[in-house]
């Protein structure tokens, strides 16, 4: 959910000086796509890539077109409309060349449309040596992931250690009370556990909040599948999740077979689990 916070405070900086095009008819409409209906927010996503993609190559192209690919993956708004928003950030990443992050690393833009590329599985490519390193560490955290293991505690005082589940379909989720696209697809996870938990499927939801506050959140909405506390946020560094909610799919065999790096609506998570052999 961190992508809500990125995009604001692209659109927010005190020292960008905006057009009138700019801030009234481009980045105050993502500012206001949440509160958009899903079919309008498609098209209006769709819209705002175009337009961003005819704006002149300059600095605030680039913070636009970042903004809305924070935004565009909160579910499922079509793979056209994303893949419009996936190439005028590869066309704004083209003209501007952003210099790297902190530490040398690939800078935002570039971590971004790598993300959309391995995962969302867009049309994309780059020859800075930003995008290809950006790739690597992608392929890198996977691998990793593929490799985690953990023992956590869920709220009923079940213990669970992701490695004695082979045999299972394991899905484990990343979120937290205070984030609203993990409030949106909490009821979707719910009737995919209740539909398919009698075929060996287990949910694995995991806050790094405290029990005061996620007990009686999750008593609130009737929610029954395990969910754990990470307070030190140890598995969330193991997992390298630094923005929620995201959610890891493990087949039967322990291989980790897919993965969102947003909200998803029920069909989208349906796709994730048939990888896993459930249908």
């Amino acid at each position: 959910m961190f992508s809500l916070v990125f995009a604001a405070s692209l659109l927010t900086a005190q020292s960008v000086i905006w057009s009138y095009e700019e801030n009234k008819l481009i980045a105050e409409q993502i500012r206001g796509l949440r509160k958009l209906d899903d079919p309008v927010r498609a098209r209006t996503t769709k819209d705002l890539a175009l337009r961003i993609r005819a704006l002149p190559s300059e600095p605030n192209k680039l913070r636009l077109a970042v903004a809305l690919s924070y935004l565009s993956t909160e579910g499922d708004f079509g793979r056209d409309t994303l893949q419009e928003v996936t190439t005028t950030l590869a066309q704004a990443v083209r003209e501007q060349r952003p210099s790297r992050g902190k530490q040398g690393q690939p800078s935002d833009a570039y971590q971004e449309l790598a993300s959309l590329v391995r995962y969302e599985h867009m049309q994309a490519s780059s020859s800075d040596p930003q995008f290809t390193e950006a790739m690597a560490g992608l392929e890198a955290e996977d691998a990793k992931r593929q490799n985690a293991d953990f023992t956590l505690t869920d709220l009923l005082g079940k213990t669970w250690h992701l490695q004695d589940l082979r045999g299972k379909v394991v899905l484990v989720n990343f979120w937290a009370t205070w984030c609203p696209p993990c409030r949106k697809e909490m009821p979707d996870l719910q009737a995919l556990y209740d539909k398919f938990k009698d075929q060996g499927f287990v949910v694995l939801a995991i806050s790094d909040e405290e029990t005061a506050k996620v007990a009686p959140f999750i008593a609130d909405r009737k929610i029954s599948y395990p969910v754990m506390l990470d307070p030190g946020r140890k598995v969330n560094e193991l997992y390298q999740v630094e923005g929620i909610p995201k959610s890891f799919v493990y087949d039967r065999e322990g291989k980790l077979v897919a993965q969102s790096i947003d909200m998803r609506t029920r069909s989208q998570f349906q796709q994730m689990l048939a990888q896993a052999g459930l249908q």
